[in-house]
Order: structure tokens, then sequence, then C-alpha cells
């Protein structure tokens, strides 16, 4: 059987094959709603399906944004892809996915990948420090959005968490119940990286320790983002012999990995350790008890990101400052910190 091309739809349809693909492309130009209705109706006849292939060639753009993530196996990153995906299809695009697994090599890998696809857009979730991912941008001249993220070498638009306020609001709320003072488990390096939300994480525990007059001095522990790897860590800081009375987490997965070692030591949350995450995964409401946490709109993120990779004028539009999109974290008050909601 013969392919069935637009050639076909617009003799059957009476039509140009010009206002065929106004009708599948929905634009540029108007299309009258009976001239539309016969296109569609000549469409489902032939049972024609448009070549994207060939439309992507001829535009030198897809229906599909890419989107690269550290580690998909984290609830964070995984929540934020959903949300990107939705708010993608609500704008008829597709969304492809790119695990970095934290590393530089594979995220140029997609980068690459995704760019030589020519999808419409991109969207980075970067956690590395991101050199080789700023040359491969400007290499393609690439249209790029940075999610929950904006390290120092990527100058392109960003949307973000106010961090630093964040892991204020949450240490605060620590000392507000009497402790007297919070510890931070946090990202694997003892300075995290310029640009890493971690690195805001640290700094808002910082500021309201100093405001308190609280010491911060040998009260950071490292431990990996994920509960897994966090785990083993959590069960040696909780069973030595200086045990922190209240902790504050990097992520809600490392908080997820106290709890659990706080269990398995048999130390009551919160009678003997109060406990706060960050991030305000779905899974948070469900552990025991329940994590105090800190969230934020990812939904509003998402749809922020994907109207900007869509939308060269806000996009590019004014000063590297003037190109971030914050927005505000709130604390979520659960058992887990000494509260009874």
């Amino acid at each position: 059987m013969a392919k069935v091309t637009r050639d076909d739809v617009a003799r059957l349809a009476g039509t140009s094959t010009a206002v065929v693909s106004y009708v599948i492309n929905n634009g540029p130009r108007p299309v009258a709603p009976a001239t539309r209705e016969r296109v569609l109706a000549a469409i489902k006849e032939l049972g024609y399906r448009p070549d994207r292939v060939a439309q992507a060639m001829a535009s030198r753009r897809t229906d599909l944004i890419g989107l690269i993530v550290p580690d998909t196996r984290q609830p964070f990153f995984a929540e934020m892809a959903h949300a990107v995906e939705r708010a993608a299809s609500e704008r008829g695009k597709m969304v492809l996915v790119g695990n970095a697994n934290y590393e530089d090599e594979r995220e140029v890998h997609y980068l690459r990948a995704f760019l030589g696809m020519r999808v419409a857009g991109l969207i980075l979730i970067s956690q590395g420090p991101s050199e080789h991912a700023a040359a491969e941008i400007d290499t393609w001249d690439a249209r790029v959005v940075l999610l929950h993220r904006r390290p120092d070498a990527i100058d392109d638009v960003a949307v973000m968490a106010d961090d630093i306020g964040g892991a204020q609001l949450a240490t605060r709320h620590l000392l507000e119940h009497g402790h007297p003072y919070v510890a931070f488990f946090g990202g694997l390096e003892e300075t995290p990286k310029s640009g890493d939300p971690v690195t805001d994480h640290v700094k808002g525990w910082q500021r309201a320790m100093q405001e308190a007059g609280r010491s911060t001095e040998g009260r950071y522990f490292q431990a990996p983002y994920n509960r897994y790897e966090a785990y083993p860590l959590a069960l040696k800081l909780l069973d030595g012999p200086d045990r922190p009375p209240a902790i504050m987490c990097a992520t809600d997965d490392q908080a997820i990995a106290v709890l659990r070692a706080a269990r398995e030591l048999r130390i009551d949350v919160p009678g003997e350790l109060a406990v706060a995450g960050f991030d305000d995964v779905k899974e948070a409401a469900l552990t025991d008890p329940p994590l105090t946490t800190i969230g934020s709109d990812r939904e509003a993120m998402a749809r922020t990101a994907v109207d900007l990779v869509l939308d060269d004028a806000l996009r590019l539009a004014g000063s590297r400052r003037e190109r971030l999109r914050q927005y505000p974290s709130r604390l979520v008050v659960r058992r887990s910190c000494g509260c009874g909601g």
C-alpha cells in the first residue's frame, strides 16, 4: 500500500498542502473552521500520520524537550521530572529524560544526544561542576534552562527555590524546640561546589546557627544524597559518643536514612532526636514519624522552566541576575521535629 502523503490529504479536502500543514502544526497561519474540519476528516479517512522526522529536518526543531537529571532514583528528581513532563504535555511537547548519575561524562553524553535530536529545548538539573556541559551548550548554541541549580560555569536562565531561606527556616524551627545546637547531615564534600543547592542549604543552616549564637564547628557531617548510601553513615553518627540532639538534612532521602538508623538503634524521634529534611517529597508525609521538611512549588517551577525553554524572548531577556526565577521555600511542619501536627 502506498504511503499517504500531505498531497493526498489536500486533494481529498479540496485545499492546498500549505493549509494542511497549518492544520497539522496549528499555525503559523489561521485556518477557517470549515476548512479545518475538512482537513481533519481527510486525515482520519486516509489514516495520514505526519512524518515528525521530516518536520524536524525542515524546521530544525522537534516536539521534544530534553531533561537531564542527576539521579532518577532520588524521589525529588523523579517528582520534578514528573512535573516537567506534565507541564510539557500541556504545551503539546514530549519529554526525553537522561539520568546523569552524578557523572560529568554522562551529562555531556545526554547533552550531545538530545541536542543532536534537535529537541525544542533542554532543561538541565545539574549537580556537578558542569564546565564540560557549559562548553557543549555554547558549541550547540542551545535553548537551555537550568532547573533547581545554576552552576557558575553556565550563564543561562535558571528556575530555583530559595534554598538558603529554606534551610534557615528549618534550622530556626529546630532551635526553637530548645535544642542546644543543630547538626547538618550534608553532601559528599567538605565544601560543596558553588551553585550546588546543598551549598545554599549549608549557608542557611550556618546563618541560623550564627543568629542564635551557636557554633557550627565540627557539626557538619558528610553523607551521600541518597538514603541507601547515607544509611550506614547515619548509623555511625547516631551510635557515636557525641550524638546530636537535632539534625538538619540536606535532602529528604538523607533524613529518611536518619529516621531508619534511629529506629534501628532504638532512639526515639522526636523525644531523643529531632530531624528535619529538605524537598518535601511525597514519602515525607508517610515516614514514622512524619518528616518535617522544606518544600517549594515544584509544579510552578516546572511550568516556568518549560515556558522559558520554549520562548526565546522570555529566556534571553535581562542580566544574569534578572534571568533567575526564584520561588520561595516554606516550612512543612510534621512530627519528626517535636511538633504534634
